[in-house]
């Protein structure tokens, strides 16, 4: 058994150097790798990272390495929308772009990116190439402007390529009026009379934010939260989560039985959703022993705060603060955490190997050291 569990350990090694190590040519950006499985005819990788940089992921797998693989695309937090206008439009577009701020949307607008003696071509490749959506303000201004034109020509490849959304808004403009490349897409329009109102239209379609009524709640296990798992194993995931005190490894053990009547299903039903949650439980003797690795994955469905929220602050300091202290239990108490809530952000660390494992028995943290690594630069500036 130690030979087979050494051999599986050097195989999730060589899988974890090779696909951390891959990285965006232009953002720089590198994936943050999770291997998972306890034999060699389990192991399951999960790559999370841009969706660009998931695609180069892709292309360096096998066919056999894609199948147990899971992408997990992460969106960037703040959306970048490029403003394409005319300058007879110059004060509504500037009322939009100060709205689309206020809300937290970097926006690209001309007036405020492009200074005296700067490049204007030079300025506006760097907003094109690094929005996330692209905002053209169509009016009867801009209908015909070559510049106008030009920069909807690179949204519409942006949007092509899968790089960004592309917006078209329209002000005193009819929809015949619109080019044909336009004409097939949704293009709301914005008025002087009723601005606020559109600009908050604009920013919740920016933000994806659905017209469509809230589904009422659903009874009994089904109505818990969606994750990437069933609804009878985010069940079971619940009660360790809601029972623990340290969030560590068999806190708390609970039989079958127990769990059955937790969550209100059948014996069968429950020892499926343990086979599914076997990254991060162990059943032994029938009871179920949960590992720390549930909490990293569940606390932020059913807790006040996210393990991977926290496991970025804390690496982020290890890289920014150099008075950041290295013992767990100081590192908690620097930000008012108790070991439960600690815990699950070193054990989301720990797993993706961003940090030194310093494991210890008998102690009130899964890692008793919090140090940094390379790994651990990477996975800051991967999530800006």
């Amino acid at each position: 058994m130690d030979i087979e569990n050494t051999v599986v350990g050097s195989v999730k090694d060589q899988l974890w150097e090779r696909f951390s190590a891959i990285r965006h040519p232009v953002s720089g950006e590198f994936p943050t790798v999770l291997v998972l499985g306890d034999s060699l005819e389990d192991i399951r990788v999960n790559v999370e990272g841009s969706s660009e940089l998931l695609e180069i992921v892709r292309e360096n797998m096998s066919e056999n390495e894609q199948g147990v693989t899971q992408f997990v695309s992460r969106v960037s937090g703040t959306p970048k929308a490029f403003l394409s206008y005319s300058f007879e439009d110059r004060e509504l577009a500037e009322r939009i772009a100060t709205g689309l701020m206020a809300k937290g949307i970097d926006t690209w607008w001309a007036e405020w990116e492009i200074g005296p003696g700067d490049s204007l071509r030079r300025k506006i490749d760097d907003g094109l190439g690094n929005c996330t959506h692209f905002v053209v303000l169509i009016s009867p201004g801009s209908l015909h402007r070559p510049w106008v034109q030009e920069e909807i020509d690179a949204g519409l490849i942006r949007q092509i390529n899968g790089n960004a959304q592309f917006i078209p808004i329209r002000h005193l403009v009819s929809v015949e009026q619109l080019p044909p490349l336009l004409t097939g897409k949704h293009a709301p329009e914005i008025s002087l009379s009723t601005l606020d109102g559109d600009i908050r239209d604009l920013v919740n379609a920016i933000y994806g934010v659905s017209h469509k009524p809230q589904l009422g709640s659903p009874p009994s296990v089904s109505s818990f939260h969606s994750t990437r798992f069933s609804k009878i194993a985010t069940a079971v995931a619940k009660v360790f989560v809601e029972s623990t005190r340290t969030a560590m490894f068999a806190d708390p053990q609970k039989t079958i039985k127990e769990l059955t009547e937790a969550v209100d299903a059948s014996q069968e039903d429950v020892e499926d959703a343990i086979h599914e949650l076997r990254d991060v439980v162990v059943e032994s003797f029938g009871s179920v022993l949960p590992k720390a690795e549930l909490f990293a994955e569940f606390d932020k469905y059913f807790k006040d705060w996210s393990p991977e929220d926290d496991a970025l602050r804390i690496a982020a300091d290890l890289i920014n603060d150099p008075k950041m202290p290295y013992e767990a239990s100081k590192v908690a108490k620097q930000y008012g955490w108790d070991c439960r809530r600690m815990n699950p952000a070193l054990s989301f660390l720990l797993a993706r190997k961003l940090i030194v494992d310093y494991k210890i028995l008998n102690h009130d943290y899964v890692s008793y050291r919090v140090v940094k690594t390379d790994a651990t630069r990477r996975f800051v500036k991967g999530r800006g």
